[in-house]
């Protein structure tokens, strides 16, 4: 769809300071937790899909994907908690 050019594009909605600060801490945490997960899983020698997948108790390609995705979703700061808590890995804050 095209606007006439009179016509101002519809505003985005833009995130206030403490909503982007959040959401940084967030990723940042996020980050974190990959990285001690996967140095844990790598010290135990546990590096293929269906070792990973028991380790963390879910299917093999939710935990391989879940631990290598390049792109943020909403929800993965939790199973992330979950699973280093299982390992009784400390929290990385």
């Amino acid at each position: 769809m095209t606007l006439p050019a009179d016509q101002p594009s519809p505003a985005k909605p833009r995130l206030t300071a403490e909503a982007r600060r959040a959401h940084a801490d967030e990723r940042l945490k996020i980050i974190r937790l990959r990285m001690l997960i996967g140095r844990a899983l790598s010290d135990q020698d546990l590096t293929t899909p269906a070792a990973i997948g028991a380790a963390l108790e879910m299917p093999a390609g939710e935990a391989v994907a879940l631990l290598s995705r390049k792109q943020r979703r909403d929800g993965d700061l939790a199973p992330l908690e979950a699973v280093a808590s299982r390992l009784g890995l400390p929290d990385p804050t």
